[in-house]
């Protein structure tokens, strides 16, 4: 008998190892990316996001936090291994940019489960389509791709910009069709006239700085600040062209309600403070992940450190997502960029005490604008030496005004250079 349980027991534990050699090998990162294809899509992307569907689905299931924590290190390697592991360009330069959705979209699905995972109570859906029946899946579904939490208990203090759409579904699609053209044409213009101050440089992934050091200084900073408010202007178009592309099949085919869908943005070029352009006007899709990349510093140095940690988490998601490129990221430039720009809300924050007076109007808009472009042009310096600029953008290449922008464009830089 003890030499049977002996048997038994090197039997088991010949079966655990086999198990466990053979889970490794599924977790396996390879030491360099491998083309996609249909497989390497299945073993490699697709676990990560079915992963994701299943941590919401326990996210709003009773019952499920200690399996939600105890599957979550599982989730972060698998997207990891996904964002290191996969090369969407097919190894062609002027593809890589799709290895740079690819990694913030593992980025995003790391942080989001983690939480999910902090959350020990269900998370709850307040606001559904008029007549909508409550469904676990269809609120799983929901959790996964509403990003700013609109309509949920976990998105406290977030801001939503007015309604200024119609609200009947066909003229609020036909809306979004209108905006989707209109940003894409100003998207590629934009775009165009960046790359054309410095077609070598900016027309490829190989990247270069916007600062000419040819120039003299005002000329340099003129030059470097017109590219960086385009650059800025072109990501506003992307990210807005990319919610009303979201937004026609969703209310069109699917027949959600437009009131799913608020405004992204409110017009962050009228912000009259730095904390009003960051914490409203502007985009709030990550606002959850970078909040929660606050909690450490603002456990050692309270509010102004969860302020701090904010913009440190945006500045890592940044940095993580374009060093894809050609590696020559730098992460001090993005810490110091958005670190500036915590150091001016802050800054706000203390005027209001000090004087009773929030900062606002004329003189508001002149500080903030000054101020986020100032330092948004090291944030731009650091995408062009990244090679971000060079990505093509095939509106760009089609737009009936491509040769007069080019021309103008080439013409104004000569003129700078006769300084």
């Amino acid at each position: 008998m003890p030499h049977a349980q002996t048997v038994e027991d090197s039997t088991s534990t010949m079966s655990f190892a086999a198990l466990s050699f053979q889970l490794s090998d599924v977790l396996r990162i390879p030491p360099t990316r491998a083309p996609i294809d249909p497989t390497k899509f299945v073993s490699y992307v697709l676990p990560p996001v079915l992963s994701y569907f299943a941590v919401a689905i326990l996210a709003v299931t009773p019952q499920t936090h200690s399996l939600r924590v105890a599957l979550w290190p599982l989730v972060a390697l698998l997207a990891l291994r996904a964002a290191t592991s996969v090369d969407m360009s097919f190894d062609v330069p002027q593809r890589k940019f799709l290895n740079i959705d690819l990694v913030l979209c593992m980025f995003a699905i790391a942080a989001r489960t983690l939480e999910w995972t902090l959350q020990k109570e269900p998370l709850k859906r307040h606001i559904r389509p008029i007549g909508a029946t409550p469904s676990t899946i269809l609120d799983a579904l929901d959790l996964t791709v509403n990003l700013r939490g609109y309509g949920w208990d976990w998105s406290k203090g977030l801001y939503v910009p007015p309604e200024t759409r119609p609200s009947t579904h066909t003229k609020f699609v036909a809306y979004a069709i209108l905006s989707a053209g209109l940003h894409a044409f100003i998207c590629g213009v934009l775009h165009r006239a960046v790359q054309s101050f410095s077609p070598d440089a900016f027309g490829s992934t190989i990247g270069g700085t916007i600062f000419d050091e040819t120039l003299p200084p005002f000329a340099r900073y003129l030059r470097a600040s017109i590219i960086s408010i385009s650059s800025a202007f072109t990501i506003y178009c992307v990210l807005q062209l990319g919610y009303d592309l979201c937004i026609i099949p969703a209310v069109l085919i699917l027949r959600q309600d437009p009131a799913q869908w608020p405004p992204a943005f409110e017009r962050p070029w009228l912000a009259t403070s730095v904390g009003d352009f960051w914490g409203r006007r502007w985009h709030q899709f990550f606002r959850q992940t970078f909040i929660l990349g606050s909690y450490p510093f603002s456990l050692v140095f309270g509010r102004v450190g969860s302020i701090f940690g904010a913009f440190f988490a945006s500045a890592v998601f940044h940095h993580v997502g374009f060093i894809t490129l050609n590696g020559q990221m730098e992460l001090w430039r993005m810490v110091v960029a958005f670190g500036m720009m915590a150091l001016a809300v802050i800054g706000e924050r203390a005027f209001r005490q000090w004087t009773g007076r929030k900062v606002g109007g004329f003189w508001g808009w002149m500080w903030t604008m000054g101020w986020v472009n100032l330092w948004g042009t090291l944030m731009v310096d650091a995408w062009a030496r990244a090679g971000i600029l060079g990505c093509p953008n095939f509106i760009g290449s089609v737009t009936p005004v491509r040769p007069l922008v080019e021309r103008t464009v080439m013409r104004f830089d000569t003129w700078l250079h006769t300084f």
